[in-house]
């Protein structure tokens, strides 16, 4: 069997070495497996420790995707053979795995680049969001697109959509609209955009590069290095929709009500195509996930990281126990025929209580499984 993850370590001029890590799943966009997750946060914890390694590169197999998600099927897969009660032990041990490893790489001590080469989504987005050195290229497409699987914004979401201007993370999470390598510049989401063809130069860069002995000057030394890289690169770059819709979308989320939002979103006619798009997902999003993200923005205002991805273990844990996560998955990725019939057909079916209870600790005794994360 081909392995999932693939390693090596890459030499360079002065002694020290760059750990690279290969998301090696070119046939499901490089999907993230709970063997995956395994496999690479084992791996950072033994670089972490290792003097001889200066940084971390991470990338995707292939060239259409970094990594397009979680494997929510598999997840779905484990709801649909669990029997009895309680919080799914499957789901509990995927997620918490899955977001101690997007916390391992928020609080990474050394540099970390992730080359976000083509499609960033969901769980991908999770692994790049949180690196010291997030590289786009021309053809990087990034979204949060859980509500069309009836999921939310998880990964940190809660955290890391707060802090973009103008309601946008809000917008995004609602509708899962794509972002270009543009938009990722201005929303914080990527630090450097470098050509398509650049990731033989950047290994040559990093094998010439003078490493140091202090964590914060080979910081320096790759931040000056993928500069140098991304010279005339910005000359490239596709137009933003961000930039161009920014008031717009502050004007759209800005309404105090979800109702009022899903009002202007489903009534009005927006000439341009990337709002029409974001529009018409959200019209056809689970309104069960929408009402949800909406509580989500409002409670995590103020939340800590860690905070944030103990309230999302407990927020994960309990869409998977409700029908329409396994309904979106099924109708996108198993039938395939994106027809998914929501247990709440529209947002005046979601009352108060149904979107509390998504936030209610599902373990009765003991203590929170991610309680470590500081």
């Amino acid at each position: 069997m081909t392995d999932e993850v693939v390693f090596d370590e890459l030499n360079s001029t002065n002694g020290r070495r760059i750990g690279i890590a290969t998301l090696n799943a070119e046939k499901s966009l490089n999907a993230l497996t709970l063997g995956m997750i395994r496999l690479l946060d084992a791996q950072l914890q033994r670089w972490a420790a290792d003097d001889a390694i200066a940084c971390v590169l991470l990338r995707g197999a292939g060239e259409r995707a970094f990594c397009a998600g979680g494997d929510v099927r598999a997840v779905r897969d484990a709801i649909l053979e669990h029997r009895g009660d309680g919080p799914i032990p499957e789901v509990v041990t995927f997620f918490r795995e899955e977001y101690t490893l997007d916390h391992r790489l928020h609080t990474y001590p050394k540099p970390v680049i992730v080359w976000g080469h083509g499609i960033v989504m969901g769980g991908g987005l999770g692994l790049m969001v949180g690196v010291s050195h997030r590289v786009a290229t021309p053809a990087t497409r990034i979204a949060m697109p859980e509500i069309t699987i009836g999921l939310y914004p998880d990964v940190a979401g809660s955290w890391f959509l707060q802090r973009m201007p103008a309601k946008l993370g809000l917008f995004l999470g609602l509708t899962g609209a794509p972002l270009n390598a543009h938009d990722a510049l201005i929303v914080n989401l990527a630090d450097h955009v470098v050509a398509l063809d650049g990731y033989p130069e950047l290994l040559s860069r990093l094998a010439a590069t003078d490493w140091a002995d202090t964590i914060s000057s080979n910081h320096a030394a790759v931040t000056a290095l993928l500069n140098e890289m991304e010279c005339g690169t910005h000359a490239a770059l596709p137009m933003s929709n961000v930039e161009r819709q920014l008031v717009a979308i502050h004007r759209l989320m800005n309404r105090g009500s979800l109702a009022a939002v899903a009002q202007a979103l489903t009534e009005t006619r927006f000439d341009d195509p990337w709002l029409q798009a974001a529009a018409h997902s959200f019209a056809h999003g689970s309104p069960s996930s929408a009402a949800v993200t909406w509580e989500i923005y409002r409670r995590a205002k103020h939340l800590s990281l860690a905070e944030a991805l103990r309230m999302e273990l407990i927020l994960s844990v309990n869409f998977c126990s409700k029908p329409d996560f396994r309904e979106g998955v099924r109708a996108l990725l198993v039938d395939k025929d994106r027809q998914p019939q929501w247990s709440r057909k529209t947002l005046v079916e979601v009352d108060q209580a149904w979107v509390d209870s998504h936030f209610a600790t599902p373990w009765s005794d003991g203590e929170h499984p991610l309680a470590a994360l500081g």
